[in-house]
């Protein structure tokens, strides 16, 4: 390996900025040159990449979002889009790359590996924390830590008018940070793609609360799962009687500067990113198990699916007790 790229891709998500500047400094230690694709796949079919040295990454360590920006792309499917990126990494003598980005970008990598034998290795970052053989995402802690702020005020209002709140948190197709943002807030209920959503055991779960004492409710939605604002319509016909009020999070969930186990994951990916490049060890994301860094064949990333923890969602029906 002579020369390498990175490029963060799909939606961001804090932590990128310290895995950018991980596989800079890892490459550059390394004496391989470096170059950043801006604007992700799209910059990528564009040709709009820069040299990167130690100093364009520094004081980013702490910053959200992604200095290499990013945009979606869906040409990027079409197969001679791919082989036309393909010649615009050889064009500019880039032996690798490196991949940062969620459940989409790992089908592209695997895609790029996969249909060209090119060297890809993928890190994966992602608020969703939704891609199998690994048990964090960069970004995820984050993410969760942020909602967790947000919905702990909105708790105090929801107590302190006997309020039932739903808040609308991410999670279009999964809803693991819906069920881990339900936890640590003591949420009622939750409410998540995986799982068919009844009306009428819900509104029966609220009332059995009510009868226990519980005057005020916290209700996690994962906006995959439908609205709040929809929600909230159809539980103030069921329960007449009660205060139901809804805020939606929104983008606020992606943004924020990182947590400390945000940055040590993104500076440890970016590490063995470039160490798998080194050693020929293509085709793979990098993951995390327990405490030991795993090697994930993209083939099983993308071919498998990883579902929420289901265990905790008895979890949050004792506590609602």
């Amino acid at each position: 390996m002579k020369k390498i790229a990175v490029v963060t891709t799909g939606g961001d998500a804090p932590g990128m900025n310290p895995a950018i500047r991980s596989v800079v400094r890892t490459a550059l230690y390394k004496n391989i040159s470096i170059s950043g694709i801006r604007r992700g796949f799209l910059g990528l079919y564009e040709g709009d990449f820069i040299p990167l040295s130690s100093r364009d990454v520094g004081n980013i360590i702490n910053r959200g979002g992604t200095i290499l920006k990013t945009a979606r792309f869906p040409e990027f499917k079409d197969h001679n889009i791919r082989k036309k990126c393909l010649e615009k990494l050889k064009k500019e003598k880039i032996d690798g790359i490196v991949i940062i980005g969620g459940d989409g970008s790992a089908n592209a990598a695997y895609s790029i590996y996969n249909e060209f034998s090119y060297p890809v290795v993928h890190i994966p970052a992602s608020i969703d924390n939704d891609l199998y053989g690994t048990d964090w995402t960069i970004g995820f802690d984050t993410a969760v830590n942020t909602a967790v702020e947000a919905i702990d005020k909105i708790r105090d209002t929801a107590t302190s008018h006997e309020r039932t709140f739903i808040v609308e948190v991410m999670g279009r197709e999964k809803g693991n940070l819906a069920v881990e943002v339900a936890v640590a807030c003591g949420a009622e209920n939750v409410i998540i793609p995986e799982i068919e959503f009844n009306l009428d055991q819900l509104v029966s779960s609220l009332k059995q609360q009510q009868e226990k004492g519980k005057n005020s409710a916290l209700i996690i939605l994962a906006e995959g799962a439908g609205k709040a604002e929809e929600l909230a319509k159809q539980l103030t016909e069921k329960l007449p009687d009660r205060e139901i009020r809804y805020s939606v999070l929104g983008y606020i969930q992606r943004g924020g500067s990182p947590t400390y186990l945000t940055r040590t994951l993104a500076t440890v990916f970016g590490w063995y990113a470039v160490k798998f490049l080194i050693d020929g060890d293509y085709g793979y994301m990098v993951g995390i198990v327990g405490n030991k860094i795993e090697k994930v064949p993209l083939e099983k990333v993308v071919s498998n699916r990883k579902l929420p923890d289901m265990e905790k969602l008895e979890t949050i029906k004792y506590m609602a007790i």
